[in-house]
């Protein structure tokens, strides 16, 4: 029996629709898992990537007085102390006593040092960080390339039990990289670290990258800033705190009179450490 145009042409629509359907399921990513903590302004922070164990014993008077204060929140670095197995072991004794843990990894460098290194292709290296033996930048604008071991560090942390990640080095348009990196590539990279790890259901940090930090706040959870105080630059974490979120700021040569009265009105978890981020170094703001 014949068929006549019209009917034909339905049916051809019809089953492009359906083809249609099939593809755009195929290709619509699976839905990001639900992040179950973000830190709040009231945390504690303490940094402690140069210790071996979480200081949960740790106890020190706050800047302004009174009983000594605990911390709340841990950055931990994503491998133990062997360099090789995640960090389990320590995120476990955090939240056994009542803290969170964040996962501290590089987003935006190379390290020689690390059980992933030979997985970033040579020609994604660039020049060495100033004053960090055996590190260099990485060439953000393949983010094609990167994007599975950024997403292979971030299920590491995830499976490591940790809350959230902190991935450093995400201000390479700024720095001598060896690589033409815009701060449209940047904005970028950057807005694909906070999409990765979200999808893994983990809170995601922004360290630094001050000159974006207005186009990077709705994406972020919360902020990290190395010394804003010292380089006159606290105006400049504004858009993260006016959205109430958590920003902490780590300062390494201040006394703690010079930057907690600003900090702790502005809503910033503030602290003073050493260089080396361990727990005996650690002086709160509040």
């Amino acid at each position: 029996m014949a068929i006549s145009a019209r009917r034909l042409s339905r049916c051809l629509c019809l089953a492009f629709a359906s083809v249609l359907v099939v593809v755009v399921a195929t290709l619509t990513p699976a839905s990001p898992r639900r992040v179950s903590w973000v830190p709040s302004q009231d945390d504690r922070w303490i940094y402690q990537i140069g210790d071996e164990r979480p200081a949960i014993d740790l106890c020190v008077p706050p800047q302004g007085g009174g009983p000594c204060v605990r911390p709340t929140v841990w950055v931990l670095d994503l491998y133990a102390e062997d360099g090789v197995t995640p960090n389990r072991s320590g995120v476990d004794l955090v939240h056994r006593n009542g803290g969170r843990a964040v996962c501290y990894v590089s987003g935006g460098s190379w390290e020689q040092w690390r059980p992933d290194a030979a997985r970033f292709p040579k020609r994604l290296r660039g020049k060495p960080l100033d004053g960090w033996a055996g590190e260099r930048w990485l060439d953000i604008r393949q983010s094609k390339v990167l994007e599975p071991l950024i997403r292979s560090r971030a299920k590491k942390c995830r499976g490591a039990g940790f809350d959230a990640i902190d991935w450093d080095n995400v201000d390479g348009f700024t720095q001598q990289s060896g690589f033409p990196i815009s701060g449209n590539h940047q904005l970028a990279y950057n807005r694909l670290l906070a999409k990765t790890t979200h999808e893994m259901g983990l809170a995601v940090g922004l360290k630094n990258d001050l000159s974006q930090v207005v186009l990077l706040a709705p994406v972020f959870d919360f902020l990290v800033n190395e010394q804003c105080h010292q380089f006159d630059e606290c105006v400049l974490l504004r858009a993260f705190e006016r959205k109430q979120k958590a920003v902490v700021q780590i300062e390494y040569v201040q006394q703690l009179d010079a930057i907690c009265p600003t900090a702790n009105a502005a809503g910033r978890f503030a602290m003073v450490m050493g260089t080396a981020l361990n727990a005996r170094t650690w002086k709160p703001c509040r």
